[in-house]
Parts: C-alpha cells; structure tokens; sequence
C-alpha cells in the first residue's frame, strides 16, 4: 500500500522497488559470467597447485616459493591503474578474452617445459609474473562488465556474487588440482587445466554487453601518464573513495595472503591429530567463510554498502585474524577463521561496489585500478609484514602484530571518514 495516498496497487514513482535478492542471478548474462568466472578462478588456483608442487620437487628453493607470492601481487601493484584504462577505453569483452588466452598459453607452456624437462628456474619466475599479469588485466574489465549486466541498483548484489562464486573456485581449486596432480600427474594435470578457462572466454563472443553499454555515450578518454595523473587527483577529492582505497590497503597489506601461507605452521602448532588433515580443514574454512558470507550477505540484504559497513567489516577480519594468531584451540581458530572469511567478502564487496558507484563512467575503469592497486597489489607487502617479521620473531607473533596493526588502522580509518558525516 502507498504511504502517501493510501491506495493499495499504487507505487510512486518516486520511490524505487526493493532490490532483488540474489538478483544478479536473475539476469542471464551475469549468470552465465559469473559461473565462467568461478570455473576461471579455480584453474588460476589449480595451476598454483600443480606448479607449485612441480617447483618446489624440482629447485628445493625457499626464495623461488617466496617469488610465487610477490609475482602475483606485484602486477596489481604497478598495473592495475593502466589496465584500469584499458577496459575504459576498449570492448571489455576482448579485453578479459585477452587474459585468458594469457592464462591459457602460461598453462601450456608449463606443459611443455614439464614433458620435454627443460624447466630452469628464469623460466619459471617469467611464467609467474605472467600468470599474475592476466590476473591484473582481467579484474577492471570484470567489474566494469558486472555493472553493464545488471546497473547501478542491482550492482551489490553482483559485485557480492562475483566474490562469492570467485570464492567458490578459490575454495575447490586446491581440491581439482591435488585430484589432476595425483590421478594424470603434471604434464596432463597442466594441459587438462586449459579447458577450465574456456567457458568464460567463449561466453564472451555471446554476449552484447561490453561493458559500456550503460555509460550513456561516455567520451573515452586517452591512455597515457598524464591521465592517470588526473584520475588519482579526482580520486583524491573523493573523501568515500578514499576510505575505501584504505580499508582494502589495510587488510591487503597487514594480513593480505599471509593466512594462506601460515596455514601449515598453525596446524603443526596447533596439535589437532594429523598434520596434513589439521591443514585442509583450516585451508577449507578459509575458503568456506567467504562462500558462506557471500550467500548470507545476499540472502538477507541487510548490510547496505557504506563506509560505515566497510569500516566495521574490515574491524572484524581484523580482530578475527588476531584471534586466529593468538588461540591456543584448533575449534576456535576454525571458527574465527569462518568468520573473518564473512567479514572479508563483506568488506571487499562493499568497498568495490561503492567505488565503482562513485566513478564517473568514463574513468570508472582506472578508478577500480587505483582501488585494485590498494586491495590487491599490497597484498604483496603481506610476505614482509608477516614473513620477514616472523623469522625474526616467529609467525604467531608476527600474524598476530599484523592483525592488531590491521584493526587499529581500520579504527583509525573509520573515525577520520565518518567523523564529519
């Protein structure tokens, strides 16, 4: 019933209809790309199995194993802005098609290099950094594609799917990818991984939607230094955007992909029977918190994407992983490490979705490059923050150090962006 007039089958017009739940769901296209994205994501994660595994069989180097993390974060470092540009410019279709045919071609050259046994160790820090390009290439162009789907107002809830279902691959890789690695072994484990990337880039020649098609015409603007210049001025102005920038720089550079990497320690630590079952639990919650969080976010609806949403979100990964740094319970790291996957996709989620509302359409690609260059580059900065430091002081003390950093900047944070609001 209409507050204002009474009448029971009057709208007005002023007042939109509540989002759908699950709504990105309902539009086929989307559908259809978020689960090629899930299937793209697990064979990134797949080939991390197989490669890594092949690596550390053949070199037996702990610097090699370190040049895996930072390859994969350092091209979000030094190129998410560029690429930003990229998909602002170009058909956002070919540019995704683009990483994935680079995807692709780094799976069949591990291939090669496995079956004819003439992996060197240049070899392999070039394929890594490659590996980590396509990754870079691929997230603005995603996004931009997300909001030519559905629109400004179903946005959230595709952003929300996209984490969820990329958590889905992230959660399921390790588990095709131990399953090729012991049942055809690396050379067709690798090969076989190819196929996992076709979907998506299949998809793409399907579509209609180019990422732009909802921009009104935007002029596009030029690729060049001096633009970007520009954009990380405008970006400047922005008080929202920049919260946002900070919040996914915190968590990345403070905790980052250091949780991943600890994960053996803390299963040995922690005494919970088998080693190697005490690690694919904790491995598995880590994952799973985010798939559940995605689901429960976009079932119930009830956290708006906001600064202060993104402040508290981002507080509690913090205090989550403090918690999981510091316990002395298997049960409990368990479930803080479910909790601290909700509160991460909520934190990441949000902040991406109220960066590309913000955006101007035309610079809506770079602006996600500056957010990805925070939220994913300086994850990076994670092997110090916690690497480096534990081994000089151990990795419980260096991840729990970490944490606290992470929580206390994200109060920092929150109180300087909400405090004049």
């Amino acid at each position: 019933m209409c507050a204002t007039c009474g009448v029971p089958t009057h709208v007005p017009a002023d007042v939109p209809p509540a989002p759908r739940k699950f709504a990105a769901l309902r539009n086929a296209d989307c559908r259809t790309y978020l689960i090629g994205a899930a299937l793209a994501m697990m064979a990134d994660n797949i080939e991390h199995v197989i490669t890594y595994w092949v690596l550390w069989e053949k070199f037996q180097s702990p610097a090699l194993t370190g040049f895996e993390v930072i390859s994969h974060w350092v091209p979000f470092l030094l190129g998410s802005v560029y690429f930003g540009g990229l998909a602002d410019r170009y058909d956002c279709r070919r540019v995704i098609q683009a990483a994935q045919v680079l995807f692709m071609l780094v799976s069949v050259a591990w291939g090669v290099l496995f079956l004819t046994g003439s992996l060197q160790v240049w070899q392999a820090c070039l394929l890594l950094v490659l590996h980590g390009c396509a990754g870079a290439i691929w997230g603005p162009g995603e996004q931009l594609m997300l909001h030519d789907f559905v629109g400004e107002r179903e946005l959230p809830s595709a952003v929300r799917l996209n984490a969820t279902f990329r958590s889905l691959g992230i959660l399921f890789g390790p588990v095709v990818g131990s399953v090729l690695l012991l049942g055809l072994g690396p050379v067709a484990g690798i090969f076989v991984n190819v196929l996992f990337y076709l979907p998506l880039t299949l998809f793409l020649f399907r579509t209609k939607f180019t990422g732009h098609t909802r921009d009104g015409g935007a002029a596009r603007t030029r690729l060049g230094l001096v633009d970007s210049i520009r954009v990380f001025r405008e970006v400047r102005s922005d008080r929202t955007i920049v919260s946002m920038i900070i919040l996914g720089g915190l968590g990345a550079f403070f905790v980052g992909a250091s949780l991943q990497t600890s994960m053996p320690i803390y299963a040995q630590d922690l005494g919970a029977g088998n080693a190697g079952t005490a690690y694919g639990v904790l491995l598995f919650a880590n994952g799973a918190g985010g798939v559940i969080g995605g689901i429960l976010l976009e079932a119930t609806g009830r956290i708006k994407p906001s600064v202060k949403a993104a402040v508290i979100s981002t507080g509690i990964y913090g205090l989550t992983s403090l918690f999981f740094a510091t316990t002395g319970s298997y049960a409990l790291a368990v479930v803080a490490l479910l909790i601290g996957g909700v509160a991460n996709l909520a934190s990441m989620s949000i902040g991406q979705t109220v960066v590309q509302l913000r955006a101007r359409p035309a610079d809506r690609g770079r602006v996600i490059g500056v957010y990805g260059v925070a939220a994913n580059g300086l994850r990076a900065g994670s092997g110090f923050t916690v690497g480096l430091l534990g081994a000089a002081v151990g990795v419980h003390w260096s991840l729990g150090l970490s944490a606290a950093a992470l929580t206390a900047g994200t109060g920092i944070a929150g109180w300087h962006a909400l405090r004049k609001r």
